[in-house]
C-alpha cells in the first residue's frame, strides 16, 4: 500500500476552483490532477460549507474540532474528580461507622 498524499490548501482551493468557477466536470478535472473523483467532490462540499476555515492544514484543526477536543478532556478532568470525590466519601462513611 502506498503513502498517503497530502494536498495544500492553495492545491485545494485551485482544484475546487476548476470545478466551481471554469465549468469543468468533477471527474475531467479529478483526471487531470490524479485525484479520485470522491476527494474532489469532498473538497467542493467543504469550501460550499465554509469557506474560511475549509482546508485548515496539517495539525491544524476547525473551531469546532478543536472545541468538541477541548470540552472531551475536560469531560475526562470531571469524571476522574468525581471519582476521587466518591472514594473519599465512601471512605470518610466507613472510618464514621
Amino acid at each position: 500500500m502506498g503513502t498517503r498524499r497530502t494536498f495544500s490548501r492553495e492545491f485545494k482551493l485551485e482544484a475546487v476552483r476548476l470545478v466551481n468557477e471554469r465549468g469543468v466536470a468533477v471527474a475531467q478535472a479529478a483526471r487531470d490532477l490524479g485525484l479520485h473523483e470522491n476527494v474532489l467532490r469532498k473538497w467542493v462540499r467543504e469550501l460550499l460549507a465554509n469557506p474560511q476555515q475549509a482546508f485548515p492544514g496539517q495539525g491544524q484543526m476547525k473551531p469546532e474540532q478543536a472545541e468538541i477536543e477541548r470540552l472531551k478532556k475536560e469531560v475526562a478532568k470531571l469524571k476522574m474528580e468525581r471519582d476521587i470525590l466518591k472514594k473519599a466519601a465512601a471512605y470518610f462513611a466507613r472510618e464514621s461507622t
